[in-house]
């Protein structure tokens, strides 16, 4: 055997192992929860050892983010086909984040548990930084709709003002999807709440750029 093929028949089986580690973390954590799942019991249903295991993934977080950065770009891939076709900037947005809130009503805890690896987990975890990326190409996706273009459906030409919007627009929604989780303004509707204050910041950016005098062409 070459030195070539010897290199790709391990780079398969490395991927055919972070594969099933994979599909074993997501199977467990949406049928017990994260708190609830060991990574003994993930080693045993992917049929690895632990030591292997770990070397994909350094902790049970890690695996977590490992699972979640795929439903993430799943839902940033969906929320943007979904907006495509709204003119309406408001319902745009609302359109944009709305997979991201059904994905977490699925599972409360470990999309709460998944936001917080997110914003305070370790630096140095590969998939925690890959979840970043994730995160920092949805709030791209939303400032980008919220500028104007030649199709005239953003609300200004300020790209620094809606990428500060966008980050405001995130921080609503990891708010709710922890909401889900804690409960928090029982009573309430969430997803009337988060439309609501999805408005109030889009519409305030609109009016920002009045207050300004920019106009549109």
């Amino acid at each position: 055997m070459s030195a070539t093929n010897a290199v790709s028949r391990r780079s398969r089986s490395m991927e055919a192992k972070q594969r099933r580690i994979s599909e074993a973390a997501a199977e467990l954590f949406d049928a017990e929860g994260f708190s609830a799942v060991t990574t003994q019991q993930i080693s045993d249903r992917a049929d690895v050892a632990a030591g292997t295991l770990f070397r994909y993934a350094a902790s049970k977080s890690e695996l977590l983010l490992m699972v979640y950065n795929s439903k993430l770009d799943e839902a940033l891939r969906e929320g943007l086909e979904r907006a495509e076709s709204v003119s309406d900037p408001v319902e745009a947005v609302v359109a944009l984040v709305e997979p991201l809130v059904t994905r977490a009503s699925e599972s409360p805890e470990n999309a709460a548990t998944y936001q917080r690896e997110l914003l305070f987990g370790s630096p140095s975890e590969r998939f925690r930084l890959e979840g970043l990326a994730h995160v920092q190409a949805f709030e791209e996706a939303l400032a980008a709709r919220l500028v104007d273009s030649d199709r005239g459906r953003g609300v200004t030409d300020d790209h620094d003002a809606a990428r500060v919007a966008s980050s405001s627009v995130f921080a609503v929604v990891h708010l709710a999807i922890a909401r889900l989780y804690t409960g928090a303004h029982r009573g309430h509707d969430l997803r009337d709440d988060l439309r609501h204050q999805i408005a109030q910041i889009v519409r305030g950016l609109a009016a920002t750029r009045e207050a300004t005098g920019e106009r549109r062409p």
